[in-house]
C-alpha cells in the first residue's frame, strides 16, 4: 500500500449556519481557476432553491480544485442531523475533514453528528475556526470547547493532535493568528496539503470502488459516484456489478468522469483514490460496489441509521383538490421511486388504507423538505401528524431520544424549563455565553414536535434551538398533547370579515376575508381546549331599518401564518395537512361532524 501525494480528498463538517459554504464559496473564488461569470452570486454549491431560502446544505456535493501539484476533492457535506444518509455515504470518501466551528456559537449539536460519524470512519479533523470577526468572538474558549467536545466523542490520540486555524469565509482569509483581520485564504489550503493525508492506495491490485452517491441523466439513466478503493479503471472495460447478498451483474464502463472545478470532466483512466462518476450500470444502487470482472470483490456495504419519524401521506380528497398537476397515487408512487433512487435514509411502504403510503425518514426536516420539493414540482396531498417509530429492545419498549440544545437570555430561561420538562425533557448542562444562557437537554423526540412555536412564543422570539438524534431508550410516559381545540368550518364558501370579527374574539385566526374554505377545514385555533364548528361564511342580515351605531367598523387581527413546517408540528391524529402548489391548509381526516363523532366512537372501541 503506497500513499497518492498528489491528491487530498476533504469533507467539510458544520453545524447548520456556521459558514461552511461561504468558505467553499471563498476558496473558489480566490483559487484562480475560474471565470467570473461562473462564480456569480452567493453560496455557489447551495444549487437547489430550497437550500438557498433555507441557508443549509441538503445534498453533498463535490467539486475539485487544483493547488500547485495537488488535486483538493471538497465534498460538502449537511449540517443537519435529519440529512445523516448524506453525511455517512460521503463520509467514506473522505481522508480528512474541516471541521468548521463558529467563533461565538462554538461546537453545536449538529456538528457533533457529524463529527462522531467521521471518527469512526478514521478521518483526520483540521479546526476552522470561522467568523472570527465576529464583534462578540471568542476564539481561544471555543478552541477549548472543541478539545473537550473531541474527548467526549472518544477520539483517538491523533485526532486530539488536531491542527487549527482561525478564518473568516465572509471576508475571505484565513489565519494562524485569532486576532487577524485581513488576508487570503492561502494558509489553508496549505495546512490541508500539509496536514490532510494523501489516500493509501493499492494500484496493483483489482478494480473495486463502493458507490456512495447516485446521481441520474435522461440519457444515460443512472451514475455511480464514489472513491475507487483499489486498483485501476479504463473507459469502455468489462466491470461487474455486485448488489446485496454478492448478486453479480455484468457491465461495462460506458464513461468515466472525475470531478473538475465546479463540474465534471470526461477521462479515459482512473486509479485508487480519485473520486469518480460511472456510466454504465442502470441497476445500481448506493452501497453496491463495481469491480474487476475477472476478480470480483464486495466492498462493504454502507450502513446508514434507520429512521426515526413517519408520516402518513396520502391523495388530496379535499372539496378544493384540483389545483396541482400530479393528484393520483401512481403520481405519489412513482415520485417515491424516483426518490428511493437516492435518498438511503428514506423508506416508503403502502397502508392498508387505500391510497395511502407510510413514508419513515430521519426527523422532521428531512421529511418536510421532501414534501415541499413535492409541492414545487406540481404535487397535491395531505400528510397525517408526524410519529415516532418505536423499538422493542430485549422486551422493553424504547424511543428515540434527542439531544437539544436552546440558548436563552437569562430572562427567558424559566419558560423554556417549564415547557422542555413538561415534555420530559432533562437538563444534562448549563452554560452563559454572553447575554445568553446555554441549555442542554435530553428529550424525547415526539417531545420535540410542536416545541419550537410554543418557545418562541413563551420568550417573544427570542429562543434559539437546535437538535439532533442522540440514541434509543426506554419510552418514558405520556407527553401533554395539544393544550387547544380548532375551529371547524361546517360550510363550504368564502371567509368573510363579519363573521370572523366575532370568532376573532374565541381564538386565533389561521384564514382572512376571501379565502376558500370547506367543511372539515380547520380555520381557527380555539382558546379552550376542546373543538367548536363554526360558519365563518355567515354574512351580517340586511334590513329596511338603519339603528344608530349597528355599522361598526370590522378590525380584524392579521391571520397567524401557517407554514410547513409549523402545521406538521400543530396537527393532532385525527388532522391533515393539505398541501398544493400555492396552499397549505389545515383539516379534519373526516370532513363532515357526523363522521367525525363515529370515528370517535370507534376509536372509543378499541382502546375498551
Amino acid at each position: 500500500m503506497t500513499r497518492r501525494e498528489d491528491i487530498r480528498n476533504v469533507a467539510i463538517i458544520a453545524h447548520v449556519d456556521h459558514g461552511k459554504t461561504t468558505l467553499v464559496d471563498a476558496m473558489l473564488r480566490q483559487s484562480g481557476q475560474f471565470r467570473a461569470s461562473q462564480l456569480v452570486g452567493e453560496c455557489i454549491l447551495d444549487s437547489n432553491d430550497q437550500e438557498r431560502e433555507r441557508g443549509i446544505t441538503i445534498l453533498a456535493k463535490n467539486i475539485a480544485i487544483a493547488y500547485g501539484d495537488t488535486k483538493i476533492n471538497i465534498i460538502d457535506t449537511p449540517g443537519h442531523a435529519d440529512f445523516g444518509g448524506e453525511v455517512e455515504r460521503t463520509l467514506q470518501m473522505a481522508d480528512g475533514a474541516l471541521v468548521l466551528v463558529d467563533s461565538f456559537e462554538g461546537p453545536m449539536p449538529q456538528t457533533k453528528f457529524v463529527l462522531r460519524k467521521a471518527f469512526e470512519n478514521k478521518i483526520r479533523p483540521i479546526v476552522v475556526i470561522n467568523k472570527i470577526d465576529r464583534p462578540d468572538a471568542r476564539p481561544d474558549e471555543v478552541l477549548n470547547e472543541i478539545f473537550d467536545t473531541f474527548v467526549e466523542l472518544d477520539a483517538d490520540e491523533d485526532a486530539l493532535e488536531f491542527s487549527y486555524i482561525f478564518a473568516s469565509g465572509r471576508s475571505g482569509f484565513a489565519s494562524h493568528d485569532p486576532k487577524a483581520t485581513s488576508g487570503d485564504i492561502r494558509p489553508l489550503l496549505d495546512l490541508i496539503v500539509e496536514k490532510v493525508p494523501g489516500p493509501e492506495v493499492d494500484m496493483d491490485a483489482p478494480f473495486s470502488m463502493l458507490c456512495t452517491t447516485l446521481d441520474f441523466s435522461e440519457y444515460v439513466g443512472r451514475i455511480a459516484i464514489g472513491r475507487i478503493s483499489t486498483g485501476r479503471v479504463k473507459k469502455g472495460q468489462k466491470a461487474a456489478l455486485i448488489k446485496a447478498e454478492n448478486a453479480l451483474t455484468s457491465g461495462s464502463i460506458d464513461n468515466l468522469l472525475v470531478f473538475d472545478k465546479l463540474g465534471r470532466t470526461e477521462v479515459k483512466e482512473a486509479g485508487a483514490g480519485d473520486l469518480v462518476a460511472i456510466v454504465g450500470f442502470g441497476g445500481v444502487e448506493i452501497g453496491d460496489t463495481i469491480a474487476c470482472a475477472e476478480t470480483p470483490i464486495a466492498l462493504p456495504r454502507i450502513e446508514v441509521g434507520e429512521p426515526t419519524l413517519s408520516m402518513l401521506f396520502t391523495i388530496n380528497d379535499s372539496p378544493l383538490t384540483g389545483e396541482g398537476e400530479y393528484l393520483t397515487s401512481r403520481h405519489l408512487k412513482e415520485r417515491f421511486d424516483r426518490e428511493l433512487r437516492s435518498n438511503v435514509a428514506l423508506r416508503v411502504e403502502p397502508t392498508e388504507q387505500r391510497d395511502s403510503f407510510m413514508v419513515s425518514g430521519r426527523g422532521l426536516l428531512h421529511l418536510s423538505v421532501l414534501i415541499e420539493s413535492m409541492r414545487r414540482e406540481g404535487y397535491e396531498l395531505a400528510v397525517g401528524k408526524p410519529e415516532v417509530i418505536m423499538r422493542n429492545i430485549n422486551g422493553i419498549e424504547h424511543e428515540p431520544y434527542e439531544y437539544l440544545v436552546v440558548d436563552v437570555p437569562h430572562g427567558q430561561m424559566g419558560p423554556v424549563m417549564e415547557l422542555v420538562g413538561a415534555r420530559r425533557g432533562e437538563l444534562s448542562k448549563m452554560d452563559v455565553k454572553g447575554a445568553y444562557a446555554h441549555l442542554e437537554f435530553m428529550i424525547p423526540a415526539r417531545g420535540l414536535l410542536g416545541l419550537r412555536t410554543r418557545l418562541l412564543s413563551a420568550t417573544q422570539g427570542e429562543a434559539i434551538m437546535h437538535h439532533n438524534f442522540h440514541g434509543y431508550q426506554p419510552f418514558r410516559g405520556d407527553i401533554p398533547r395539544r393544550a387547544n381545540g380548532v375551529m371547524v368550518s361546517m360550510v363550504r364558501g368564502q371567509a368573510v370579515a363579519f363573521a370572523l370579527d366575532s370568532l376573532q374574539e374565541r381564538g386565533t385566526m389561521f384564514v382572512q376575508p376571501g379565502d376558500e374554505v370547506y367543511q372539515g377545514m380547520i380555520i381557527a385555533e380555539n382558546a379552550r381546549g376542546d373543538d367548536m364548528v363554526v360558519n365563518p361564511c355567515k354574512e351580517k342580515k340586511l334590513t329596511n331599518m338603519r339603528a344608530s351605531g349597528s355599522d361598526k367598523n370590522v378590525l380584524l387581527k392579521p391571520p397567524r401564518m401557517i407554514t410547513l413546517e409549523i402545521a406538521l408540528e400543530y396537527i393532532e391524529s385525527d388532522e391533515l395537512v393539505e398541501i398544493t402548489p400555492s396552499k397549505i391548509r389545515l383539516r379534519k381526516k373526516e370532513l363532515t361532524e357526523e363522521g367525525r363523532k363515529r370515528a370517535e366512537r370507534g376509536s372509543k372501541k378499541v382502546g375498551v
